[in-house]
């Protein structure tokens, strides 16, 4: 990409760093759940809910900032909300005093971040050349997947000296560096596009066109397949592995740290997933990743009883199939609909995403719930526990199908064809 307007190298690196400190409260709660429960006498759904509130304050933030960013433009409103995202993180390791005030501020904390996603991948699309934008969105998401472990890591090494609430400080104060490096990223980026494009569609009309856009709904139907499943091994994860850990003497917080381990793994498959989708085609890649990581969602909790570190190992692959995929979603739905309405798609897209994923994680505590009252072993809770993800998530593949049947041609014609006058 070249011309006057071209963003300055650097760009996507800053970008992506920006990210990591971003989404680093976003794995807060559950790096300190099994701590939060044991102190405050939570049950299992109860814990999911938290997590739960921050998907849902995410998905209205998402719907909402879409058809925001297309008529101010997504740099605004990207800067606008790390800002924010870094006063509701303090907030929340503050205020949160039991498990209302918790799900409330969490919620918040989602809220605003959910306003530095759509934004993100919109100066994306913006920014990257075509041929290279699933390896550049591929890049975010990894990032993404670097901050969660990131935080994860914090709790594990500072749980024996700090309490929670110290460690949600720590994780707080690295989200307001993500905005200050926000500023960095923005300058050297392409100026928005032109908002007349965006200002011709109403917000009605382009919901609308959205709704009857074939390809855009198969795509946004299995990304919501998608976040069942991810939303809930994110939130689960570190506590299953917890419970393993402690089940052969360990620490909890050696658990928190092995989960740590499988969301840096992850990365790679993030990375390695949007590159694999410049080359091999987005539908073929997000169809192998998600059957993979269904099957991993089936076996995972069934296999409680072996030793930690093969669970550890099995986790790692499991993130990173779960998440291989993961930015090739938005890289799909960014080749086959017009930017003038694409916050407007995107903002479909992630109310049926993490309105899934908002359900997912409360869903999985209440059948642990279930399980840990009615069944003679504890571990077989988990197992069932674990079949509700897979479950919830085998429509995927079905959607992927239908999208490759309804996107015929190569992406890159694709994308041209539909790129604004």
């Amino acid at each position: 990409m070249s011309g006057p307007d071209a963003p300055r190298p650097g760009w996507l690196p800053l970008l992506c760093v920006t990210r990591l400190f971003q989404a680093s409260i976003a794995a807060a709660w559950a790096g300190v759940m099994p701590r939060v429960m044991g102190e405050w006498g939570l049950a299992a759904s109860s814990a999911g809910l938290v997590q739960s509130a921050w998907h849902l304050g995410y998905l209205i933030s998402l719907f909402s900032v879409g058809f925001i960013a297309d008529r101010v433009g997504p740099r605004r409103v990207f800067l606008v909300c790390s800002v924010l995202t870094a006063l509701a993180a303090l907030l929340f390791a503050m205020g949160a005093q039991g498990p209302l005030s918790a799900a409330l501020l969490y919620g918040l904390t989602g809220l605003c971040a959910g306003g530095c996603y759509s934004p993100g991948l919109q100066l994306l699309a913006w920014n990257a050349q075509p041929q290279r934008r699933g390896k550049a969105m591929g890049a975010f998401i990894g990032f993404s997947s670097m901050g969660y472990g990131l935080s994860l890591l914090i709790v594990a090494a500072f749980s024996a000296m700090l309490p929670w609430r110290s460690i949600l400080l720590l994780i707080a104060a690295m989200v307001g560096l993500g905005a200050l490096l926000t500023l960095g990223a923005l300058a050297r980026m392409r100026p928005d596009p032109q908002r007349h494009a965006a200002a011709a569609y109403p917000v009605v009309r382009a919901l609308k066109e959205t709704l009857r856009d074939k390809p855009a709904m198969a795509g946004s139907a299995a990304y919501a397949a998608h976040c069942w499943e991810l939303m809930a091994l994110w939130a689960w994860l570190p506590a299953f592995l917890a419970f393993s850990a402690q089940g052969v003497g360990l620490s909890a917080a050696q658990g928190i740290g092995l989960a740590a381990g499988a969301h840096l793994v992850s990365v790679a498959g993030s990375l390695l997933g949007g590159a694999a989708s410049d080359r091999h085609g987005r539908a073929r890649v997000m169809l192998a990743a998600s059957c993979i990581s269904l099957l991993c969602s089936f076996s995972f909790g069934w296999m409680w009883a072996m030793p930690v570190w093969a669970l550890a190992v099995f986790g790692a692959l499991y993130n990173l199939a779960a998440i291989a995929d993961s930015s090739v979603y938005s890289t799909a739905l960014a080749d086959v609909v017009p930017s003038s309405r694409l916050g407007a798609a995107f903002s479909v897209r992630s109310v049926m995403g993490f309105g899934a994923g908002a359900v997912s994680p409360w869903v999985f505590g209440l059948a642990l719930d279930w399980g840990q009252a009615h069944l003679a072993v504890a571990g077989n809770a988990w197992g069932w526990a674990w079949t509700t993800v897979g479950l919830g998530a085998l429509v995927g593949p079905w959607m992927i199908w239908r999208l490759q049947r309804l996107t015929a041609g190569p992406v890159e014609a694709q994308a041209q064809s539909r790129k604004p006058a």
